[in-house]
Parts: structure tokens; sequence; C-alpha cells
């Protein structure tokens, strides 16, 4: 024999209430009757009916036995109503946070596929929202403003916080695939002194992953992510956990002697022993913050010792011949040696920017 269960498959839109009073109506029975073979007060059923209390487990049951409807479909019913409903206040919270979403570099987000293009608004704070693992705009602004302590002493992170902070999750995110050792500084400090006989080597793609090895051992995951609208950014080194650091770089100028300086400048933040994170704007000078100063002095002392640089520039002539000398000698690229003559004004700018390689990458890096 037939159960009358697989009659009522109404859309699961439809309020369990109409569903009952449509039973109801098919057999001729009122809701006072109904409530007397549930052995419950009149008023609930009208108040199940007319969609202001829900149907429980318990409720199911009895209508199952007094109607002859499973209670697994009242059940999926009921919940499938209010998951309806969930969805459609959240859905207008969504669409009320449209201008706070606004704010973020959506485009470019999607651009390089880090979050899905969505057809309505809703669904783009939707999005946003997944990709920072948050559940409201509220809930954003406490898990990346208020810890962020760091990254708002930035002028970067304070004119564009929620690009910045997009930039951020980015690096996370790309880490989250790399495996590390536990963090060790002396390990680390010995992948920086390896890193910087690559400086000299090609293709760019290759020398990243030989740089990616080095400092996973260490316990430092490098990430190559381009830098978003509104971030202005050339590196950033975190701590994931307090074993677990990264390294984030834009590539902003995309040529190797910026490449090498941020990352030995990024590299220094790590090695520092504060367990601080940094955030590096690029085209900086590091402002007043002793830090930064360090870090430049970090970068430019191991890529080029303090007395082959004295030895070097004591020189009456500065020539192309020069420096790739010099730069072979030293076991670096030739565009480090003239960035470092440019940043000094031992050099005209316009002279010898030929020795500077441009390097890219056709995605993002981890």
């Amino acid at each position: 024999m037939a159960t009358e269960e697989s009659v009522w498959q109404p859309d699961w839109t439809v309020p369990p209430g109409d569903v009952l009073s449509e039973a109801l109506s098919d057999r001729g029975m009122s809701q006072s009757e109904l409530a007397r073979r549930m052995d419950r007060p009149t008023k609930t059923i009208n108040e199940i009916v007319n969609g202001k209390a829900a149907i429980t487990p318990d409720t199911a049951i009895q209508l199952e036995r007094a109607l002859g409807i499973s209670a697994r479909l009242w059940n999926g019913l009921e919940t499938q109503y209010r998951e309806h409903l969930a969805q459609q206040r959240a859905d207008a919270e969504l669409e009320a946070a449209a201008d706070w979403a606004k704010e973020f570099p959506i485009r470019d987000l999607i651009r390089h596929g880090v979050i899905a293009e969505a057809p309505a608004k809703g669904r783009s704070v939707a999005s946003l929202l997944s990709f920072f693992r948050v559940s409201s705009p509220a809930a954003w602004e406490r898990q990346w403003l208020a810890p962020a302590a760091a990254f708002r002493n930035s002028p970067t992170f304070r004119s564009s916080p929620k690009s910045v902070a997009a930039w951020l999750r980015w690096g996370e995110i790309e880490a989250a695939s790399s495996a590390t050792a536990p963090f060790d500084a002396a390990k680390f400090r010995d992948a920086v002194r390896q890193a910087r006989a690559l400086t000299r080597r090609e293709p760019f793609l290759q020398i990243i992953e030989r740089a990616k090895e080095l400092f996973a051992a260490a316990g430092v995951v490098l990430v190559l992510t381009p830098e978003l609208k509104g971030t202005h950014l050339s590196g950033a080194a975190r701590w994931l956990a307090p074993d677990r650091a990264l390294i984030q770089l834009s590539l902003r100028h995309k040529t190797d002697d910026q490449f090498w300086f941020s990352l030995f400048h990024e590299a220094a933040h790590i090695l520092d022993g504060k367990g601080r994170d940094y955030l590096d704007a690029a085209d900086a000078d590091g402002g007043s913050l002793q830090a930064e100063h360090d870090a430049d002095r970090f970068a430019r002392d191991t890529l080029i010792p303090p007395d082959a640089w004295t030895a070097f520039t004591s020189a009456l002539e500065v020539s192309e011949d020069a420096v790739r000398i010099f730069a072979e000698a030293q076991g670096i690229a030739p565009g480090i040696v003239v960035a470092r003559l440019h940043r000094e004004d031992l050099l005209n700018r316009s002279h010898l920017t030929s020795l500077k390689k441009r390097i890219s990458w056709p995605k993002p890096l981890v």
C-alpha cells in the first residue's frame, strides 16, 4: 500500500503551515479536530498554520500519527523553510552592506581570481565575507582592524585599510598551502645568505622556487601577490603562528634590484627577534621607525658588505664595466649595485638602468 508521503512534495519555500492547512482541507478536518487527535491546544495548531509557531520534532511525530504524513517530511519542510527565512534576512543585510563593500578592491580581486564575480551586490558582499572568513561587516571590523595595531601605524594601512587587509588576507590564503618546518632563526639567517647568491641566476620563476624552498626549511613562507588598488605596498613580514612566519611581496616595481632589497628588508623584520608584524609601503624611506631603518641597513649590508662598498665607491669613476666586475666579484646581480649607486646619489639615476632586469610572473606564487 502506498503511503501519502509521496503526495506531499511542495516547493521548499512553502511555509509548513500552508502544507498543513492544505492537508486538513483535503481530509475535511478542522483545526480543532486535529488538535483533539494530537491532544494539543487548538491555539497551537492555529499558530502552526499561520506560521507563528514552528513544527518541533515532537510535533512532527504527532502529525505523522494524526495525518499519516511522515515526521521526516514535516521536519524537512520546517528546516528548509526556516533556512529560507534566515537566508532572506541575510540577503537583506548583505544588500544593506553594499556601500561597505565598495571600499574594497573587488574588481582587482575578481581579476586575479581571488574571489568569484557575483551578479548581485549582496552576493559580492557575501564573497568578501567568505574571503575574509567572517560573518558580517561588524565582525570584519573586529577581526581585521582591532588586532592590527602594527599595521595601523602604517600610513598606507590608515589610508586604505580595506585594500591592505584584502592584500594581507590574500597572502594568508596563498601561504596556507605551503608546508614549513618550525621557525629556526639560525637556519633562516643561513637561508638568507644562500638566497643572496640567487640574485645572479635566471630565470626568475625558478629562482623564486629555490628561495621558497630555502625559507620553508627555516620556517618562513615566501608569497608573491600583486598589489591591489589602493595598497601601494612593497611587502609585509608577519607571524602566522609562533613558529611560522610569512614574507609577502608585491613586486610593485618589477625590477630585480627592488625585489631583492624588499625581500631582504622583510627578512630583517623576521629576524629582529621581537615577533612583530610589519607592513612596508612602496617608495617609503622608512620614516621615523627605527625598525625600518634597521631593516634597510640589513638589506643594504647583506647584499653588499660595507667594506666592499667603500672600496668600490672610492674609485674615481663608475662605469658599466666596473659595475659588472664588482657585481661578479660579490656574487650579486649588477642591478643591485646600480640601484645602490642611484640611492646614494653616486650615479645619475638615468645611467646604467639597463643593468636592472625586469621581472614578472604569470600568476600569484606561493
